[in-house]
């Protein structure tokens, strides 16, 4: 990912450089997380995603495919001076000892699973994964998975990303959270959000993040979510961080929901953080969805 042309936008999020990670090593973006959070006045936790990749027919991890790798067991030592980050692992079920790794992120402290299956080469409904899903019931560990088209990476496999995917873990119990409520792409000529919409009358084990929801590309989608009461009660929090910056996403882009004054006013805040929560609260996010994800991810208060 350092070779390709985002990653700049990627590190000036975190308020670094390429230099300065060759020079500092990774740790030097979690350092400088956890300090945004410990300023933050609204965010008192946030969830660090690792990011396993696709696999080689002898089940090794694919180097060639692979875009992004954040294993687990470095978050698991970077974040453990860290009372505000918390372990969101990832595993490739398709890895020989994918439920012994399971067993060890749970112990590690684990709140989630994720997964995005169009660059890691995952198929939600192929039932060889049956036993994987059985294992996160066990361990009622809810499963963060990206729906919709992937464009955030350079290569992916977006056939993987149908939301209607989702039904075969969400029919083995598995607490399931579609990332960004699918709002990219389209499968057999419908709008993916619209696809995943019908499920959560289905199943009362699905919810979805509002992260992402504020960026240009997807104005509009938030508001007209939240006309839907039924939809709003599986709705959590989610900032999609590092993707918080102008001119991805702005206040002034959602002024016909907030207003200017709100918008003003949201622009004048420091902290990403909190930005990003204010805006989301000016355009109609209610409290509860902030309050529920503690609940769906079993925080300790």
């Amino acid at each position: 990912l350092a070779a390709g042309w985002k990653s700049g936008f990627y590190f000036r999020a975190f308020g670094a450089t390429l230099d300065e990670l060759r020079e500092h090593g990774d740790t030097l973006l979690i350092e400088r997380l956890a300090a945004r959070i410990r300023a933050s006045r609204e965010i008192g936790r946030a969830v660090v995603l690792a990011l396993d990749g696709p696999l080689t027919p002898a089940g090794d991890l694919d180097k060639d495919r692979t875009q992004v790798y954040v294993p687990n067991d470095y978050l698991i030592q970077a974040l453990a001076p860290y009372d505000e980050l918390l372990l969101g692992a990832s595993i490739n079920p398709h890895r020989a000892d994918a439920l012994e790794r399971l067993d060890t992120v749970a112990r590690a402290g684990a709140v989630l699973v994720k997964w995005i299956p169009a660059i890691m080469d995952i198929d939600p409904a192929d039932p060889a994964l049956n036993g994987f899903y059985d294992r996160l019931v066990e361990l009622d560990m809810p499963l963060l998975v990206h729906v919709g088209q992937e464009r955030a990476f350079g290569e992916a496999n977006d056939a993987l990303g149908d939301p209607l995917k989702l039904r075969a873990p969400l029919e083995r119990g598995v607490t399931v959270i579609a990332a960004h409520l699918a709002t990219t792409g389209r499968y057999e000529g419908e709008p993916s959000h619209l696809r995943l919409l019908p499920l959560f009358e289905q199943y009362d084990n699905l919810y979805a993040d509002i992260s992402s929801l504020t960026q240009i590309n997807k104005r509009g989608y938030l508001a007209e979510t939240l006309a839907r009461p039924a939809v709003v009660e599986r709705l959590i929090y989610g900032s999609d961080w590092p993707l918080q910056f102008f001119p991805l996403v702005s206040p002034w882009y959602h002024v016909s929901h907030t207003g200017v004054k709100a918008a003003r006013a949201v622009r004048r805040i420091d902290n990403r953080w909190d930005r990003d929560v204010a805006l989301k609260r000016a355009i109609g996010v209610p409290e509860s969805v902030f309050a529920r994800t503690a609940t769906v991810l079993k925080l300790p208060p």
